[in-house]
């Protein structure tokens, strides 16, 4: 063999090495094609420049494959028999088929032509399986990850999903958070894909430090900022986990913070995260130049337009030179100035701040310049969003209408009035946009619809009812057309009631309301006797029926006129008692009131009354929202006058409440104050069903009926002496029906003391209530606490204690027995009635509370739209009381929404 041959010999493996390493892809695990083997060493030489340049595919063959046909794996190569083909195309082809997703390994082999193409299949994902996620459920990791069964699994989707993951835990504060994907194979070349999680804890805000600061201390910064440092007392808040969001929003925060403070030049230099060296907290650093303070300098004003004059306007800037500079007071006066362009039709006035920074003197002048703009006229209202609500009732609470020019005043006061039906998101705004023409503008409601359905329950405690229960339904926008209907019930150890009413808002499609209100009340009044079960004393029914209608005087000021209709029974139980020899005469009446057993000044309200009253309401209203004021005011008087039959009375009230904000911040004042007479008149005295009664829940930190004139009755228990003949103290000798002396003592126990509430004429409520924000984290939980401070009392009763009080230690009378409970005397075989001797030692009466001296409670509260509906509790400690007053710690009540 030549020198020459003998080179070209050494050439040939070389070149084939250098074909094959082409070939290879960027997977690892990919092969390339071999040479060809039947060729000679020289045939292969001689032909290596012409196949180079001729090649061309005789075929294809596929192996491996299962679940595709072999003609769509060759579909893929981009080549076909007969075509020619050299070493690129066959890279060509190699990435074509792993850019498919569909194969896990892939190589072509050339054998002079005869192309043979050997893949493995990517599985397919039979499911996903999540493990170790307990802080974050399933359904908020499921939509992180691209993988689903019956799809092809790739370890790329794999990683993508591990690393979106990954960031879903970041963003719930969890930085140690690892994932780890495991393949578990099945047959058929399936898998299930297992994302292993291990959640680690949550990388809290282990310190926040500022760099840079002189005119403010740390604290001072912190405290702005929405982050917080983590402590061992900040149990409901997450705000003390590290959040990259919520990190730029505090940088936002710091400017605005120093721009109120004068501060122009503010920066915030850099702000930097560290994690502790165990990898679990972290360390905010903010490096900020705070730069020079400025002061107000000149302050002007400009306007483009005509009918806006200029000195009246300035006016309402409100900023003085020399005040130092603010930046939200520049928010704040062009707010005012284009709500005050408003009112006169300019919809779009435009008001632009220029501002010349002074270096030399520290000073920004500002000028305002308001922008020409065209008078604006309504064009059309769209109201969106309303799926129940119908159209006309969203309409009918505009105070515009097509055509009319626009009025910022009316927009604001429209907005309140929609927002004060309860029926749509509190956030509710009406939208301007521009219409067909410079002059013309769409009024526009994006209306999100609530809940107006509300089923209410609620519970309580008290020692004169024992455990109560309140049932109510009422849905407050019937069929869509703002009606009102309800029906509430009550249930207590001693009274049930039953409540049923309907308003139509507007009669006939006009702004007059109709409604109507039947209800039913039984009350049974109880003692207890020796044993300590409860005695019924007398039984009240009452049966009612109010119609009532309502129109506006004008936008603010209303009236109302009403009549009530009612029934009222007061009787005794059928038992013994109604058979009774109350003086031991031998003389027994029949339906006698029981002084013993039901108190002295309940005798006198036996029997059956009826109630025929006509009354009437003014109110004034101009809150910001019925439902939930923030600012304006309330006052109502109302009257009723009864006598159209039946008993007689006259009844005043007012009711008024006053709301503001304190300053620019969302802390929330209402204050109000209530007050109320009922006076008889015609010799007719005021029935105890017809007084006022004050306590829970309007006067917090007191029980139902707590306040006010009350008789607390004692039982007298028989008293013996002890060993060395000593009595009890406060000890009475009395004697009995057969001359022998004996002692009684007062019964002290209070769960046999009967406590019964006999209200008043005359009453006064005020109270002053601040609801505390506590971040808008907080309230979009609902979540409203509140500090109050309640001022009421309840006094003037007809009552003489000195008459009617009683005070007897002894009482025994004879009684006739009515084992049957059929209300008659049982007799015996000769038609004589039976009789019973009954020993009752007697009660001590004792009259407390009427008073108008104060009683004042303070507490702390919070009303919360919970997720199984409105949720309110409140505790209340009671500073100022008189004796009698009945206090209550704790209140809450609780219902939900349809």
């Amino acid at each position: 063999m030549s020198a020459f041959s003998a080179a070209r010999s050494r050439l040939v493996p070389g070149l084939l090495v250098s074909s094959a390493v082409l070939l290879v892809p960027a997977v690892a695990a990919a092969q390339v094609a071999e040479p060809v083997a039947e060729t000679s060493e020289v045939d292969a030489l001689d032909a290596a420049p012409a196949a180079e340049e001729e090649r061309r595919v005789r075929s294809i063959t596929v192996r491996g494959n299962e679940r595709l046909e072999p003609e769509t794996v060759a579909s893929y190569i981009g080549l076909s028999a007969g075509e020619p083909y050299d070493r690129n195309r066959l890279d060509t082809a190699l990435k074509s088929l792993y850019a498919t997703d569909l194969f896990a390994d892939v190589t072509i082999r050339d054998r002079g032509g005869d192309l043979l193409v050997e893949v493995q299949e990517n599985p397919v994902v039979n499911r996903i399986i999540l493990e170790g996620n307990r802080r974050v459920k399933e359904d908020k990791i499921a939509p992180e990850i691209r993988l689903a069964p019956r799809q092809i699994f790739t370890r790329a989707k794999a990683r993508s999903d591990v690393a979106r993951i990954v960031e879903l835990y970041r963003r719930q504060g969890r930085f140690a958070a690892a994932v780890e994907p495991q393949i578990v194979p099945l047959d058929q070349n399936r898998v299930d894909v297992v994302f292993e999680i291990t959640e680690g804890p949550k990388s809290k805000v282990k310190r926040i430090n500022f760099l840079g600061n002189e005119q403010f201390g740390d604290g001072k910064l912190r405290g702005e900022i929405a982050t917080r440092e983590s402590k061992w007392f900040r149990l409901f808040t997450s705000n003390d986990t590290y959040d990259p969001d919520r990190s730029a929003y505090d940088q936002q925060v710091l400017r605005q913070f120093y721009l109120t403070e004068g501060y122009a030049d503010f920066r915030v230099a850099s702000s930097v995260a560290e994690l502790t060296p165990n990898n679990e907290d972290f360390v905010l650093t903010y490096v900020i130049d705070e730069g020079e303070r400025y002061n107000f300098g000149e302050v002007t004003l400009e306007s483009e337009i005509r009918d806006i004059d200029e000195t009246s306007f300035r006016a309402l800037i409100g900023i003085q030179d020399g005040d130092v500079y603010n930046a939200k007071r520049i928010e704040d006066t062009i707010t005012v100035l284009q709500e005050t362009a408003g009112l006169l039709g300019y919809a779009f006035a435009d008001v632009q701040p220029q501002f010349t920074r002074n270096r030399e003197d520290l000073t920004m002048d500002v000028a305002f310049v308001i922008r020409e703009a065209p008078r604006v006229y309504i064009e059309r209202v769209d109201i969106n969003g309303n799926v129940i609500t119908r159209d006309k009732v969203v309409r009918r609470e505009f105070r515009l209408v097509e055509g009319d020019a626009f009025n910022t005043f009316k927009v604001k006061r429209t907005q309140a009035r929609i927002q004060s039906l309860g029926f749509f998101q509190e956030d509710l705004e009406i939208e301007q946009k521009p219409g067909s023409g410079p002059d013309k503008v769409i009024l526009e409601v994006n209306a999100q619809e609530q809940a107006t359905g509300e089923l209410q329950l609620s519970a309580g405690f008290s020692s004169l009812e024992r455990f109560l229960v309140s049932a109510s339904i009422r849905q407050r926008n019937f069929r869509g057309l703002g009606q009102e209907l309800r029906a509430s019930a009550n249930i207590s150890s001693y009274s049930k009631s039953v409540d049923v009413g309907f308003t139509e808002p507007y009669l006939f499609n006009r702004n007059l309301a109709l409604g109507f209100d039947v209800f039913r009340r039984d009350f049974n009044s109880f003692n207890f006797n020796a044993s300590g079960n409860r005695n019924t004393t007398y039984e009240q029914v009452t049966t009612g029926l109010q119609l009532r209608t309502g129109f506006p005087i004008t936008e603010f000021w209303s009236a109302s006129v009403r009549y009530n209709l009612q029934l009222d029974d007061i009787s005794l139980p059928l038992n013994a008692s109604r058979f009774t020899d109350f003086n031991g005469d031998g003389e027994f009446t029949e339906d006698e009131c029981d002084p013993i057993r039901s108190g002295r000044f309940l005798c006198d309200a036996l029997g059956k009354r009826t109630t025929s009253a006509i009354g009437y309401s003014l109110a004034f209203d101009n809150t910001d929202n019925r439902i939930r004021p923030s600012r304006g005011q309330r006052v109502v008087f109302s009257q009723d006058i009864a006598g159209l039959g039946g008993i007689k009375y006259l009844r005043s009230q007012i009711d008024a409440d006053k709301y503001f904000r304190i300053g620019r911040s969302d802390f929330i004042v209402g204050v109000g104050l209530e007050a109320g007479y009922i006076t008889g008149y015609g010799g007719d005295d005021i029935r105890i069903n017809d007084r006022y009664f004050l306590g829970e829940p309007r006067m917090r930190g007191f029980d139902i009926r707590g306040v006010g004139p009350r008789v607390i009755r004692n039982r007298y228990i028989p008293a013996t002496a002890d060993g060395d003949g000593n009595l009890p103290d406060g000890a009475i000798a009395v004697p009995d029906l057969n001359g022998s002396p004996g002692f009684v003592v007062i019964d002290t126990n209070p769960d046999r003391q009967q406590d019964d509430s006999l209200g008043g004429q005359a009453y006064y409520l005020g109270r002053v209530e601040m609801q505390i924000p506590l971040g808008e984290g907080v309230a979009e939980l609902g979540i409203r606490p509140s500090i109050f401070v309640d001022v009421g009392a309840l006094w003037d009763v007809d009552f003489d204690p000195d008459s009617q009080l009683i005070n007897r230690p002894t009482f025994d009378v004879q009684r006739f027995v009515d084992a049957d409970g059929d209300g008659r005397p049982d007799e015996d075989a000769d038609g004589n009635r039976i009789t019973e001797t009954v020993g009752t030692p007697g009660f001590r009466e004792q009259f407390f509370g009427d008073s108008p001296k104060p009683r004042v409670s303070i507490g702390i509260g919070a009303s919360w739209n919970s997720p199984f509906g409105p949720f309110r509790f409140d505790i209340a400690k009671a500073l100022l009381s008189e004796p009698g007053d009945d206090t209550q710690l704790f209140q809450f009540n609780v219902g939900t929404s349809f």
